[in-house]
């Protein structure tokens, strides 16, 4: 009778095969992270699902990009998923403030997790507000919009922004030198808003041409989330490709004078 032993053996490769392949990426914070950021990425508070997509969301890069600092005061557009939010008032700490602004059309899905993480974080506060009535604080630090810059034209007239209203209105409350980042899934180039309803993505040309026009100057556009494999012509919800587009990281400033 031929031996199992190998046929076995074999099996146990590809079972421990598998599971290295479905593990999620380990991720370490940049040595050049400041103290309240590896604080805040490492905080023993963060969902554990949450942990595991930082590999491909680089959270401690992107806080340094936007330069949050211990005391900054925060605003989150689409903070809904808190993804940002657990990490943003970890870092700004008690002497900061983040002010999580959700459209009304996100209630039915992240209305009531927000009120409970504003409820429980007192140094968070949450309000609903379409993004062309909202009154946002003034002499703010940064502003971030994190995959959401796509979502802010829709079929719905109702749930549809200005976006050149808002960034006004996002200028107007940053302090002089604020951070303006932007975070997107990226589109074919010279595409514009084409795909933005259908493949939930927007052309990194069409984002600065926008903000810039509100006033900003583009300070970096990083490649920190950059994947040429990703051919753009997929929806970002396309399976095997969430998580892994092609995202563009924009910083803009305010300028100083």
């Amino acid at each position: 009778m031929r031996s199992l032993r190998p046929i076995l053996a074999a099996a146990a490769v590809l079972t421990l095969a598998h599971a290295a392949a479905q593990a999620p990426a380990t991720y370490t914070v940049p040595a050049a992270a400041a103290a309240n950021i590896k604080r805040a990425v490492e905080s023993p508070a963060r969902p554990a699902d949450q942990r595991a997509r930082d590999a491909d969301r680089k959270p401690a890069e992107t806080l340094m990009l936007a330069n949050i600092a211990e005391g900054a005061r925060v605003v989150e557009l689409a903070a809904f998923g808190h993804y940002w939010t657990n990490m943003l008032v970890e870092a700004v700490g008690p002497s900061g403030h983040v002010y999580m602004v959700d459209m009304p059309w996100i209630e039915r899905f992240g209305g009531e997790p927000a009120r409970a993480f504003d409820a429980a974080h007192a140094n968070a506060t949450f309000t609903q507000a379409h993004y062309n009535q909202m009154q946002l604080p003034t002499n703010v630090d940064a502003v971030l919009i994190v995959q959401f810059y796509h979502d802010l034209k829709r079929n719905d007239a109702s749930e549809s922004v200005d976006t050149a209203d808002m960034n006004k209105k996002i200028f107007a409350a940053l302090k002089p030198g604020g951070i303006y980042l932007v975070v997107d899934h990226n589109a074919e180039a010279g595409s514009g808003w084409r795909d933005a309803t259908t493949l939930h993505r927007i052309d990194p040309a069409a984002i600065k041409s926008e903000v810039t026009a509100a006033g900003f100057e583009l300070v970096q556009d990083s490649k920190l989330l950059a994947n040429p494999a990703d051919d753009l012509k997929q929806s970002m919800r396309a399976e095997g490709l969430r998580g892994h587009t092609d995202q563009a990281v924009l910083v803009f400033r305010k300028p100083a004078r």
